[in-house]
């Protein structure tokens, strides 16, 4: 089924709605497909349904896919973890992700910004989900506020001491830590942009919730990945191909539709994501009501080009 919805006024774009992939990959209109992999491939601890089926599928039209995703670990990381729920990591050209790229920024430091950094950092990172390594990057983790010269976001459930260990820290002590470095003037470094993600249908809070607090209070955050074009710019470099012959899969209207709008790609939104519940979804596949949509879009100032209710053929 295919339906067209006017987002108006006149002036904002179409899009066109799909139960599946089927259509839109059989016209082979695209070459270069860029999937987000929380909220569309995943949950975080199992694939959803038909979702390696429907890669599967998309492989044999010739469709070069990388995955893209708002990770603070790094390309390698990811590619281990598609493999470890059942994915098939040759379909991909590869993955890029935030953190892949936030790692490439701080070891090279070829870019003006990142250039004038210092090396002391206060590295915000995660517990549960296993710690982030600052190997080979040359940088020393304090945890004196006083001796840092920029903050590192990676996670949001822990502290990272000098001695490579980490302190549990809930959201609230880390924010009161952003609080003194704003003082300083210190900025910030976010390798995971995401305000939330999808595990198992729940939300989990994520760094770029951080530094959009660290922005309220005035400081300065550099955001690596989406909605920003650099991560899209780097996956179409990847794949060798132009923005006319892309386009990305997400589920996230401020992140990933937004970003590929910035990037000049089209783009199809996955509503059974984060944005189930505020469109008024409750069970996986459920189609979302054309209005709710509409609306969403507008609020969030992201219009997608496609919108389907899951990634499935």
């Amino acid at each position: 089924m295919m339906a067209k919805c006017s987002l108006a006024p006149s002036t904002e774009p179409l899009f066109q709605t799909f139960n599946g992939l089927q259509h839109l990959a059989e016209t082979r209109r695209f070459k270069a497909w860029f999937l987000d992999q929380f909220g569309v491939l995943h949950d975080g601890k199992q694939p959803y349904p038909g979702a390696i089926l429907t890669l599967e599928k998309l492989a044999t039209t010739g469709a070069k896919m990388v995955i893209i995703s708002n990770s603070s670990r790094r390309a390698i990381n990811t590619m281990e973890r598609m493999k470890s729920l059942g994915f098939d990591p040759s379909l991909f050209v590869g993955a890029i992700t935030s953190g892949e790229l936030t790692h490439q920024y701080l070891q090279r430091r070829d870019d003006a910004w990142f250039a004038a950094l210092g090396r002391s950092c206060i590295h915000m990172t995660w517990s549960d989900r296993g710690a982030i390594s600052l190997e080979g990057l040359g940088l020393q983790v304090v945890e004196n506020v006083e001796e840092a010269d920029f903050i590192l976001a990676h996670g949001t459930e822990a502290l990272g001491l000098p001695s490579g260990s980490v302190r549990p820290m809930n959201l609230e002590g880390l924010e009161k830590i952003l609080e003194q470095c704003v003082t300083r003037k210190i900025p910030m470094v976010v390798a995971n942009p995401d305000f939330v993600t999808v595990e198992s249908r729940a939300l989990s809070i994520m760094p770029g919730t951080l530094a959009a607090k660290y922005e309220k209070l005035g400081g300065e955050v550099k955001w690596m990945g989406k909605p920003d074009k650099i991560i899209y710019e780097s996956a179409m470099a990847m794949v060798g191909v132009d923005a006319s012959d892309s386009i990305a899969v997400g589920d996230s209207l401020h992140h990933d539709i937004k970003g590929a709008n910035a990037a000049g790609i089209q783009s199809a939104f996955i509503t059974g994501g984060i944005h189930a519940t505020e469109l008024g979804l409750n069970t996986f596949g459920q189609v979302a009501d054309l209005s709710s949509v509409q609306t969403l879009a507008s609020k969030y100032d992201a219009y997608p080009t496609y919108v389907l209710p899951a990634f499935k053929w």
